[in-house]
């Protein structure tokens, strides 16, 4: 790349992030139901994760997020998938979103985030968005700081530590980045003003403020009418560039496992002040599309 995402970041028109990598492949006919998500593509349909991750970079994302979110060796091993391979199958999820960019072939930079999804999207048991597991800080870093070897191995660009639901997870995760040698961005998913465990966004994006490792602060997996308070929130507590990539305004419902409700994201939503802006969950390629173009874009 002729320009690092950290300095895109700063100068230049605000990024444009990828949608939903799971609503893409859904889209596409495959079957995500299952505890590990995506995640499980990268062993049974590698080449799937690769069309998704070009459909969204072909409808204007300047960055794609990995498959790597639901992906950690606890949760690879329930399906009897060793150590070595689960890391192989990590590490291939960065390869493949490169590969995407590769056949993308357009005029402009494309960068990978790996993501690092939080312990509850191992549980999959809805807990990511409650938090507060009975866990350590230091078991938190112990569960984390592996996959973020293995993933910082694979050399993102920039490694995605997104949906955390509380401030401990985040610090945990804070320690556990350092001396990898790849920045990162930390991404809370929030509730109005606070975080899903209910800690005020002043003291959870605070946290960041000093990290020399995190290149970009903000929100995601949360109702677009969250977002604008957030952004201030992080910009003005951090001083950092800010990420927000919000749901479509759908409810996730983690008994049925079904989305409720009606979407309300717009599809020019950008909030002032946002340097890398996309979508989560439910969000696909069209409304990306039209986020580039309000942008300035095509």
């Amino acid at each position: 790349m002729s320009t690092d995402l950290a300095t895109a970041l700063t100068d230049g028109p605000p990024l444009v992030l990828d949608g939903g990598l799971s609503n893409q492949l859904a889209a596409a006919g495959h079957d995500l139901s299952d505890e590990l998500w995506s995640a499980r593509l990268l062993a049974e349909a590698p080449e799937a994760l690769t069309e998704a991750h070009l459909a969204y970079y072909t409808a204007g994302a300047d960055v794609a997020i990995t498959a790597s979110y639901q992906a950690t060796f606890e949760g690879f091993a329930k399906r009897g998938i060793g150590r070595a391979a689960a890391a192989r199958l990590m590490a291939s999820s960065v390869e493949l979103a490169r590969e995407a960019a590769r056949r993308a072939a357009v005029p402009r930079p494309l960068w990978v985030a790996a993501s690092v999804g939080p312990y509850g999207a191992m549980l999959a048991d809805g807990s990511e968005y409650r938090g507060r597991y009975g866990l350590t800080g230091a078991e938190l870093e112990r569960f984390h700081r592996p996959r973020l070897e293995v993933l910082a191995e694979a050399a993102p660009d920039v490694l995605a530590l997104e949906t955390i639901p509380d401030t401990e997870e985040a610090a945990a995760l804070l320690r556990a980045i350092r001396g990898l040698g790849v920045p990162a961005w930390l991404s809370y998913s929030v509730d109005g003003d606070r975080t899903r465990a209910g800690q005020p966004l002043e003291e959870a994006f605070a946290l960041a403020a000093d990290a020399e490792e995190i290149i970009a602060v903000g929100v995601n997996c949360c109702d677009p009418e969250d977002v604008p308070r957030a952004v201030e929130t992080a910009a003005r507590v951090t001083g950092k560039p800010v990420v927000a990539y919000p749901n479509s305004g759908e409810t996730w419902n983690a008994t049925t496992r079904t989305w409720d409700d009606a979407p309300t994201i717009a599809p020019a939503h950008p909030a002032e002040g946002v340097r890398l802006i996309g979508g989560c969950c439910r969000v696909g390629p069209e409304t990306i599309t039209a986020i580039a173009r309000s942008l300035g874009r095509g």
